[in-house]
């Protein structure tokens, strides 16, 4: 989840709101890559979810990274929330699951040192406090009241909300994780292709990174139960946003569907106001019922776009949100699969001729069917296996195109990022389809066995 925005000025047109977002154009020399995981916590002896206070708590383990390696502290209400350290965070979700969201970077080979280099530190501190941490895209055990909420009050304004809409809002916060990778467009043309063949494609992801079989102690039937909660969320700020790919798409549509999401809140002086429910357009009119007279910066603008959860949203750049968390090698085969498809131009092409012939309820099928089988759904004709492996041919070509090389060129081009992807294209086996395997193998029926064998 996000941290609060902060700067810009007051907003005195309708016009600026469009104007922000295409301020994040830029040419493709500036194009860098931002990674970002959560993982779930847990006590090593009960494989409890971890408290926010105490010797064994997520608080512990922030003052450790903060004070073995230089983070510097982000605090909320006088509560260590999360840290800071050479344009990286680390956040907490709110059922305290631990968030890297990684620095612009440059290539894929940096964004996995990166990656590694963060697990590495977590490691450290958690082991010597009796703490794991795990990659999956839904708790497997936990109940909704083992989960406690963290001390954050974009927090406890949402988890209010969510009772009000949808089904699955609270189970969303406190028990699944992700991994997602943020990407730069260098126009408004460029934005709009990027778009469409993100949504159309994340089903593709969903399908390949799907590692959510269990929830509250038992197979749920599905391959990504994470992405079945997100269908069920809220309706007005979640799915694969149809408009995107109506004729005439570009910042200033996704301005007006930005304005008719429902508020959750405004950040003032280091509290959140409650603004549940209420309209940004009402608080550019000066009418908001929270903060009445008074009109929205250029932060709440920021504040109200993190507030939104399509399967790729736009932002400054373009956040691609339908992989389920997972192992160490997929948090590096995220942003390969999505480098490859949208950063060179001849891929990108590609993938959009792939996807172009597809009408929405297609893609929103693609969307259920990779959550229900996978691998081995089939929509319409369109068998996933086989739109994966042209999608991954697609995304290689694209990397080769790019030919960054890492260690000062001692490794190879970004390809190999693929590999992990590629072995389940061969297979026919996505991480969930692993997991059941063991739990009707070798594991007997022992949930509980996932931790030892999974955690980082």
């Amino acid at each position: 989840m996000s941290i609060p925005q902060s700067g810009g000025g007051p907003i005195e047109s309708h016009a600026q709101l469009a104007e922000y977002l295409e301020a994040g154009c830029k040419p493709e020399s500036d194009w860098r890559i931002g990674t970002e995981h959560e993982k779930f916590g847990y006590l090593t002896d009960t494989h409890a979810p971890l408290p926010y206070d105490g010797p064994r708590s997520i608080r512990a383990v922030l003052e450790g990274l903060r004070d073995r390696y230089g983070w510097d502290p982000v605090e909320e209400g006088g509560k260590l929330i999360g840290l800071t350290k050479d344009g990286a965070n680390v956040s907490l979700e709110p059922g305290g699951a631990l968030e890297l969201s990684g620095a612009p970077l440059e290539t894929i080979h940096q964004t996995c040192d990166e990656v590694n280099e963060h697990l590495r530190e977590v490691k450290s501190i958690a082991d010597e406090i009796g703490v794991g941490f795990i990659g999956l895209g839904a708790a497997p055990e936990w109940m909704h009241d083992d989960v406690p909420l963290m001390p954050k009050g974009r927090y406890k304004l949402m988890d209010a909300y969510m009772h009000r809409v949808g089904t699955s809002g609270t189970t969303m916060m406190r028990r699944t994780c992700t991994v997602q990778v943020n990407l730069d467009f260098g126009s408004e043309a460029d934005m709009v292709k990027k778009m469409r063949v993100a949504l159309a494609l994340q089903p593709v992801a969903t399908a390949l990174f799907a590692n959510s079989p269990f929830f509250e102690g038992k197979p749920n039937g599905m391959k990504s139960y994470r992405s079945w909660v997100w269908r069920h969320l809220d309706a007005d700020r979640t799915g694969m946003l149809p408009f995107v790919f109506e004729d005439g798409f570009g910042f200033d549509r996704y301005v007006d569907y930005a304005l008719d999401v429902p508020m959750y809140f405004v950040y003032r002086d280091g509290k959140y106001i409650d603004a549940l429910g209420m309209s940004f357009r009402d608080f550019m009119k000066g009418q908001l019922p929270a903060l009445p007279g008074e009109v929205p910066t250029l932060s709440d603008w920021a504040d109200h776009l993190t507030t939104i959860f399509p399967e790729a949203r736009l932002k400054k750049f373009i956040e691609m949100r339908g992989a389920d968390g997972g192992p160490w090698r997929r948090l590096c085969a995220l942003p390969a699969f999505w480098v490859g498809l949208t950063y060179d131009a001849g891929a990108l092409d590609a993938a959009w001729d792939l996807v172009k012939g597809w009408d929405a309820p297609t893609r929103q099928a693609l969307r259920v069917a990779a959550a229900d089988d996978a691998l081995a759904a089939e929509v319409e004709g369109i068998r996933m296996h086989d739109l994966a492996a042209r999608t991954l041919e697609i995304a290689e070509a694209g990397l080769k195109a790019r030919a960054c090389t890492g260690a000062g060129g001692m490794l190879p081009d970004e390809t190999h990022f693929l590999n992990a992807l590629k072995e389940s294209v061969e297979t026919g086996k996505v991480p969930a389809d692993e997991l059941l395997e063991h739990y009707n193998g070798d594991w007997n029926g022992d949930l509980s066995r996932i931790y030892s064998q999974f955690s980082y």
